[in-house]
């Protein structure tokens, strides 16, 4: 490959007429990223299960002066997410960056958990990450280009007594997963890497970080003794989602204060 040039290389993360879509797209953290990759550049394809959820998202992408396109998709079913990426392609005639929010938590006891409760977690999380990656994996194939961004969780990494059975699960498949496609993708010029979080304030870990007990046990785990905000994933995935990444993939990248460092 051609060394970069000196503009090249002060561009290195931008994301000008590249195209992104982002899987949960309705969520403080998918909305984030959209936000933020928009910022950068990115115009930017939203999924849910419903288009309403995705409004917010939509406007304001476009308030930044980007292109969005919401589509309601089930990211667990193969033919709905194959039609949600022939929109995608249709709309804006190419993929560049796909970024797999969607995924759910459920918390109880081990020697509790409802089996359809883990199944239903692992759907979501785990299947319903591999999907999109597999159908838009195709499109950027035929590209000969793409960058995948997962995520992932600080739970892939170690256990935590918060009853984290099926979420923790989930995320440590997301992570192997990630390596799993990197590997047999790199031939084909796409990255996959994955950002993976400690806890962070969204509407649905407001229960856990509102409840001063369980707040204690989370915070104490991690050296800079705060959560993560929605800001700290998305520098990450504009980073993965850029040319300043383009040798890297495989890579989980843990966004979580230095929980994972000791």
């Amino acid at each position: 490959m051609k060394e970069m040039s000196n503009q090249e290389m002060k561009n290195m993360f931008s994301l000008e007429g590249k195209v992104a879509v982002v899987t949960g797209g309705a969520g403080s953290l998918g909305e984030g990223v959209a936000t933020g990759l928009a910022l950068h550049g990115a115009d930017v394809v939203v999924t849910g299960r419903t288009i309403e959820t995705l409004q917010s998202t939509v406007k304001k992408v476009e308030e930044l002066g980007k292109r969005a396109l919401a589509i309601a998709c089930d990211v667990t079913n193969e033919d709905q997410v194959k039609a949600m990426a022939k929109q995608a392609v249709d709309a804006f005639g190419k993929i560049d960056i796909l970024v797999t929010v969607a995924g759910i938590a459920k918390r109880f006891p081990a020697e509790e958990f409802p089996v359809e409760a883990f199944e239903q977690v692992m759907d979501i999380n785990v299947t319903g990450t591999f999907i999109p990656c597999k159908v838009i994996g195709n499109v950027m194939k035929e590209q000969g280009h793409g960058k995948i961004i997962t995520v992932s969780s600080v739970r892939a990494f170690a256990g935590h007594p918060g009853g984290y059975a099926a979420y923790g699960t989930s995320k440590g498949a997301v992570a192997l997963l990630t390596k799993q496609l990197a590997t047999e993708w790199a031939k084909y010029n796409i990255n996959v890497n994955s950002v993976a979080p400690t806890i962070f304030w969204t509407p649905l870990t407001q229960e856990v970080l509102e409840d001063e007990k369980l707040k204690k046990i989370f915070l104490d785990r991690i050296p800079m003794g705060r959560a993560a905000l929605v800001q700290d994933m998305v520098g990450t995935t504009v980073y993965l989602s850029s040319a300043a990444s383009d040798f890297i993939t495989g890579q989980i990248i843990y966004v979580d204060g230095g929980c994972t460092a000791g």
